[in-house]
């Protein structure tokens, strides 16, 4: 059997997936089989497993570093949130149920089943079993059912280490005030703590790292200074792609919706160098001189069919097209380009019909089996071939699928508009096919870089295991799993 260490986070986004991901690829170096594991993740952006099953997208980039495919057993509960309140229940890859949050909360409990079998089952097939918890433990008013932190690391027996952000700010008080406010068993899991997101001179926190040892009795296990190249490696918060402007460069645009998902189709082109990929926020226009707008997947296309329209983006993509300008719909996105989008049995929300935007001459009726497949597809325009996957409900149809985006096992897929300037598919993952790329951004006269996307990440996830070898005490860390 495995052995397995949990990281856990004092907080959100404090760099916990990354982490993960970085001793993935460095226990890997050392020639161990390293299995990755999240017992609940809540994300939109969801990657579809070799099982026919859907995990959270950081999963996939952690299995990736690890060298293996992914697999359900690494995130056995996915939540991924439709509205502010309710989420759709995803357990072992499939959905089981849309539940509000303080429904969810009734339901936990029933779930420690589900997160230890696959836990089970992981470390029957691996030497080292890397945990990722999710938010904090310091949320004790959530501890009774828990089953992401310290819940599990109970249950399991796993040891935990506690990652502080001290790019934030609070550093010292997120962690000393950790231990002051958890229950004194919990505390008694955590071996020690890492310090994430350092920029600067780490000497000068030298006191501070001291006093959180002398205060916690946890060891420290050293500094991570900021890592540049973050940005290279897929994301799992969609703000990450808006901060790699380029200005000067070609425009494409993409519209960050209340419920985007599967935004990480958009990496590869965040790391062209030609292209200055723009988030289009909440109450700002789309940029005029913007070549290519993106309509992104969503968690609920008829409730960000809404916000769209609150935003006035709907009056903005009309005027970009009479412009000239293209527009391209991904999975949410592609069925918004539509005439209407029906719902008779709210499936995502309350039951009824949505008028679309009218740029494709197709409709969508939402159905409750659910398509999660890996697919191989040939674009129609440049016959360049496509690795996707496709991961949505509903079924599209009408006049412009006789114009297929792409072909999909000798069978038309997506729709384009007559004008050839509105394009819609379900294909996920499309921008990082090397050849496609290209040749889609030709087609707007935009320069492609040679460099193949895949190498890239591969590169930076090597980098990100140097960067963690240089600056934690690796061996360890290692040495305290079991």
């Amino acid at each position: 059997m495995a052995r397995a260490l949990m990281i856990q986070g004092a907080g959100s986004d404090v760099g916990k997936s990354l982490i993960v991901a970085g001793l993935a690829r460095a226990a890997r170096r050392r020639g161990l089989r390293v299995l990755p594991f999240k017992p609940q993740n809540m994300s939109n952006n969801a990657a579809v497993t070799v099982d026919g099953g859907e995990i959270g997208r950081a999963q996939a980039l952690q299995a990736l570093a690890a060298g293996v495919e992914p697999h359900t057993d690494m995130n056995p509960v996915l939540l991924k949130p439709e509205t502010d309140v309710g989420a759709q229940v995803i357990v072992h890859g499939k959905r089981i149920a849309t539940a509000r949050a303080r429904e969810y909360a009734a339901m936990k409990p029933s779930l420690m089943g589900a997160v230890l079998e696959s836990f089970g089952r992981l470390k029957e097939r691996a030497d080292l079993v890397l945990v990722e918890g999710a938010g904090s433990p310091a949320e004790v008013n959530l501890r009774k059912s828990d089953i992401a932190n310290m819940g599990f690391a109970r249950k399991a027996g796993v040891p935990v280490v506690l990652v502080g952000d001290i790019d934030r700010g609070g550093v010292i008080a997120q962690l000393v005030g950790i231990q002051a406010v958890i229950d004194p068993d919990d505390a008694a899991m955590i071996q020690g703590f890492v310090i994430n997101k350092f920029r600067g001179d780490p000497t000068l926190f030298d006191d501070g790292y001291r006093l959180i040892e002398a205060r916690t009795a946890w060891r420290g296990f050293g500094v991570l200074p900021w890592f540049a190249r973050a940005g290279e490696l897929p994301a799992e918060d969609a703000l990450g792609l808006g901060e790699a402007r380029k200005p000067g460069q070609c425009k494409i645009a993409f519209l960050a919706l209340s419920r985007i998902a599967n935004f990480d189709d958009l990496d590869p082109l965040k790391l062209e160098p030609g292209v200055d990929l723009v988030m289009v926020r909440p109450g700002e226009a789309i940029p005029g001189d913007a070549k290519l707008v993106i309509l992104p997947g969503s968690k609920s296309t008829r409730g960000d069919l809404a916000f769209l329209r609150a935003q006035g983006w709907d009056i903005d993509l009309l005027a970009h097209h009479r412009r000239g300008g293209h527009i391209l719909g991904l999975c949410g996105g592609y069925q918004m380009l539509g005439q209407s989008v029906a719902d008779p049995d709210g499936i995502e929300g309350l039951a009824g019909e949505t008028r679309g935007l009218g740029l494709l001459d197709v409709t969508t009726t939402m159905t409750e089996q659910k398509t999660l497949t890996r697919v191989s597809a040939v674009h129609a325009a440049t016959h360049q071939p496509i690795s996707a996957y496709e991961i949505h409900i509903g079924r599209t149809d009408g006049p412009d699928r006789a114009r297929p985006f792409s072909m999909l096992d000798g069978s038309p897929e997506g729709a384009m508009s007559r004008d050839g300037r509105v394009h819609g598919s379900y294909l996920h993952g499309l921008f990082a096919a090397d050849g496609f790329r290209k040749a889609f951004l030709a087609r707007l006269d935009i320069p492609a870089a040679d460099q193949p996307y895949g190498a890239r990440v591969e590169s930076a996830l090597d980098a990100l295991a140097e960067h963690i070898e240089a600056h934690l005490d690796v061996e360890g860390l290692l040495a305290l799993a079991r």
